[in-house]
């Protein structure tokens, strides 16, 4: 039985990439504070959370609960430490996909999380945790992640107007605080830049990680920054290739190049 549970649930673009790896290279060095579950045995409770935020009905939501609460029961019993588990498609899917405007859908999916942790750790503190980021500096990053992974053909400020209430990340946040029962926290990447993990500092601190061990973890940002140059080549790509995998190959190349001139 955990001491813990730990959900970092969200939200897409706020350094989430970074603290996933960080949990996984430092798996040795972290495993006397916790145990963290990441994307590859969350991969069908998330397909199932994207499908409830695309679709929103009672059946959607039945089946995400049924797949997350399989998660937690197939976790094998373990000292009390904190249960760990990150994906950031836990929210739903990133606003702008599937016509979505917002994370709305990010509310109904932590109370089926709640509740399934309560069912099947009761008596075990449950923390919805959700990182943030800066209004503008969500939204660019946001655009760069369509432009870069779905057929994106929009110009940033067509973007930008269009989008520009999916940024509301502190407020969605409020309303899961209202929602459930769980202690709910969070934090804005800005905030985390001179903390001693970074972006995993706060997500640490709710694990009792003492920070002289913080200091000493293996930390890359796992999203390179590549320039608009780039970003250009990708949204022509997006909108002169209408064949799907030619599109991806081409895009893979321009990404690759600009990876490679980066390294050198």
């Amino acid at each position: 039985m955990p001491k813990r549970v730990v959900i970092h649930a969200g939200f897409h673009k706020t350094g989430t990439s970074t603290v996933q790896r960080a949990l996984r290279v430092n798996r040795a060095l972290l495993k006397p504070h916790l145990r963290s579950i990441l994307k590859p045995p969350l991969k069908s409770a998330c397909h199932a959370s994207r499908g409830y935020s695309t679709w929103r009905d009672p059946i959607s939501l039945l089946n995400f609960r049924h797949r997350f609460r399989a998660v937690l029961q197939d976790i094998a019993p373990m000292p009390r430490r904190t249960l760990v588990l990150s994906a950031e498609e836990l929210a739903g899917h990133l606003p702008g996909r599937e016509g979505l405007d917002d994370y709305s859908a990010a509310v109904a999916l932590a109370q089926v999380m709640d509740k399934a942790v309560r069912a099947v750790f009761p008596n075990v503190e449950t923390v919805l945790y959700y990182s943030t980021r800066e209004p503008v500096s969500w939204l660019r990053s946001a655009y760069w992640q369509h432009v870069r992974a779905s057929s994106m053909v929009l110009d940033f400020e067509d973007y930008e107007r269009a989008y520009a209430g999916s940024t509301n990340l502190e407020q969605i946040v409020a309303q899961i605080d209202e929602a459930v029962s769980a202690r709910v926290e969070h934090a804005s990447l800005e905030r985390t830049r001179d903390m001693p993990a970074g972006p995993a500092t706060p997500l640490l601190d709710l694990c009792d990680v003492p920070h002289a061990l913080q200091s000493r973890l293996d930390m890359q940002p796992v999203n390179a920054h590549l320039g608009q140059d780039v970003l250009q080549a990708l949204l022509q790509a997006n909108r002169t290739i209408s064949d799907r995998d030619r599109r991806n190959e081409t895009k893979l190349g321009i990404i690759q190049e600009a990876l490679g001139q980066n390294h050198d």
